[in-house]
């Protein structure tokens, strides 16, 4: 064996033993990390007694929901506001958001809205992913949702709403799921229109959010963890450090938190594998947990020491998931190395974990922390202890 590989395998036998170590007793911080749950399909849609008491039994303290501005749930789906900053105006529809900002204060759990979806008579699209054409009405829908729940704020004959304190600016823009299109060619170059687009909307959630409701904190960013960087390809994405320069550029400024999901690639990843480097030794285009430290680096160089949200982290099960599943012990034992792991980074605030069940049918999400038919994994219990 080559002296230099020799050593390389003795520092990196040293590496794991101190992580090893590091993961066996909890990190020494000086701030409380908020763990919580992201499942719009059970907290929006679901049983509300029945989730919000799981919920508790979960201990969690925040959950994320996506608040839909446009699209088939969206507040202001079927026409434009005569007011779009007055949270009462009669073309908007909250009472979904109401029952759940009440359902969670029940329980003392907070609330992270993700202002997500352009309506189509704002994009004049009838996808809900298009950027609006006037940043200014997204500016003016997200200062209406939190003058109604920035505290204070009562519905005709209802008593005054919860406050709601965490918001996102849309969710995965470097992803053409969410934001299209994600490339545009211009005088024969390709420019990074997602990136371009997503300042916009960043700028517009983070005016509108504080200048309606003293106190809120809003993160941009909410990267997917890894993109493609090929222009004019089928499905064209953006890596999320290339994102982050490219929004840098575009103007995106003002925000309190950087936002990510840093998702492992394949089962056979920990939450401490770094991801795969790319062509010809290349560094690495995704960002999962096992990486994070070079998106902290690259946001501090670009934004400043801007707080990090991890908005969703999981690990999906074998059984039901038998592509991309592992064992319901090492997701259990994923998340606990994971949460320590976001524990240890003082920059990291917040923290969570998606899903609280299984998506049906099979061939959606499966990282629950309870199976379909409502059954506990492990995950539930060490979930449940870590606060």
């Amino acid at each position: 064996m080559p002296r230099a590989a020799a050593a390389g395998l003795v520092v990196g036998a040293l590496l794991v033993a101190l992580l090893a170590v590091s993961l066996a007793r909890p990190a020494p911080v000086s701030r409380a990390l908020v763990t919580g749950i992201f499942d719009d399909a059970h907290i929006l849609d679901g049983d509300r007694a029945s989730t919000f008491d799981t919920l508790a039994e979960l201990r969690v303290r925040l959950i994320r929901v996506t608040l839909w501005w446009g699209g088939p749930k969206g507040v202001a789906r079927s026409r434009p506001p005569a007011d779009a900053t007055d949270p009462a105006d009669p073309a908007y529809d909250w009472a979904a958001y109401d029952r759940v900002v009440r359902a969670a204060a029940s329980r003392d759990i907070e609330v992270m809205f993700t202002i997500l979806g352009t309506p189509s008579w704002e994009s004049g699209s009838p996808a809900w992913n298009r950027a609006p054409r006037a940043p200014a009405d997204l500016r003016d829908f997200a200062a209406a949702a939190a003058r109604r729940y920035g505290a204070g704020f009562a519905p005709d004959g209802e008593d005054v709403l919860p406050r709601v304190r965490y918001w996102t600016a849309w969710n995965e823009p470097n992803s053409p799921v969410f934001l299209r299109p994600q490339y545009r060619r211009s005088r024969g170059h390709w420019i990074v229109q997602s990136a371009i687009d997503y300042a916009r909307i960043c700028n517009a959630v983070v005016q509108g959010v504080k200048g309606a409701s003293a106190g809120a904190s809003v993160a941009c960013g909410v990267t997917a963890p890894r993109g493609n960087n090929r222009p004019g390809s089928a499905r064209a994405s953006v890596s999320p450090l290339v994102f982050a320069r490219a929004m840098r550029s575009a103007g995106a400024r003002g925000f309190d938190a950087y936002a990510h999901n840093p998702y492992y690639g394949s089962r056979s990843e920990t939450p401490l594998t770094p991801p795969a480097r790319g062509p010809a030794g290349q560094p690495p285009t995704a960002v999962t947990l096992g990486n994070l430290g070079t998106l902290v680096s690259d946001v501090t160089r670009l934004f400043g020491r801007v707080r990090i949200w991890i908005t969703e982290y999981g690990y999906q099960t074998n059984p039901p998931d038998r592509l991309f599943g592992v064992s319901w012990a090492k997701q259990a034992s994923y998340l606990r190395q994971a949460w320590t792991l976001a524990r240890a980074n003082p920059r990291v605030d917040v923290f969570l974990w998606f899903l609280l069940q299984d998506e049906a049918p099979l061939g959606r999400w499966q990282s629950g922390l309870l199976t379909v038919d409502g059954r506990h994994k492990p995950a539930f219990a060490a979930f449940a202890s870590l606060q």
